[in-house]
């Protein structure tokens, strides 16, 4: 059993932190990560309270305190790391590539813009799978916001022109994936996000228009009030409504 002793460890303001995630690859012990759409310390004696990554938080939710904690330690450190780097597919969460990103698109006009559609990516941000995205991220925040079925895109060959532009995009599968996580993924969403209107688009399946309930059920859940539209596209591609 570790000694418990005073010293400088971090601290983490989850009212602050959005679940970014740039805390985690600028931790090089591995001391961080995303769970439940916040940071948190894993544990003690993985932190050597330097504080590296206080400077890589762009909401200032990490500090460092003093307090009681298991001491640091490097063996343990290192042991967990070389865990972590063989067992990548059970963090999903945490990996370096689900990082909150956003980007900027540039407008195309005139002749040039019937070809760039056919090209061009219109996606605004990363992540875009319901389980991955942070409540609180920054692109949600008073956006219109697409949740679409996994197959949607593939599907209907318009998506990016009809759907990606100027909203934010979730995407899940009623079916195949956990509905109680992403329900409760969803409701917290519009808790937190202020989000502007909400449009479920699915596949004519059955199975699919699950996504609606799940929407009109996180809505209710939510307590809050907004537009709710659903669109639907046909197995062969073409636009229901």
């Amino acid at each position: 059993m570790q000694t418990r002793v005073l010293r400088k460890i971090v601290k983490i303001d989850e009212e602050k932190c959005n679940g970014c995630g740039a805390c985690v690859p600028a931790c090089a012990e591995g001391a961080l990560q995303i769970i439940d759409g916040k940071a948190r310390l894993i544990k003690d004696i993985y932190c050597d309270g330097l504080g590296a990554c206080l400077g890589e938080c762009p909401q200032g939710a990490i500090t460092i305190e003093e307090r009681e904690a298991e001491g640091f330690s490097e063996e343990d450190a290192k042991h967990h790391l070389h865990e972590k780097e063989h067992t990548k597919e059970e963090l999903p969460c945490g990996c370096p590539g689900t990082m909150v990103t956003q980007f900027a698109r540039q407008e195309t006009a005139g002749a040039a813009l019937e070809e760039a559609v056919c090209h061009r990516s219109l996606l605004g941000h990363w992540p875009v799978q319901l389980t991955l995205v942070p409540p609180g991220a920054p692109f949600l925040q008073g956006a219109d916001v697409v949740l679409a079925a996994d197959c949607v895109p593939f599907a209907y060959a318009g998506f990016h022109h009809d759907f990606l532009k100027e909203h934010a995009l979730l995407v899940a599968c009623p079916k195949l994936d956990d509905f109680q996580a992403h329900l409760n993924k969803l409701t917290e969403i519009l808790r937190r996000s202020e989000v502007k209107s909400l449009t479920v688009v699915h596949m004519e399946v059955p199975c699919c228009s699950g996504l609606m309930y799940m929407a009109k059920q996180a809505i209710r859940s939510s307590g809050k009030e907004l537009p709710l539209k659903e669109v639907t596209i046909g197995v062969k591609g073409d636009r229901k409504a």
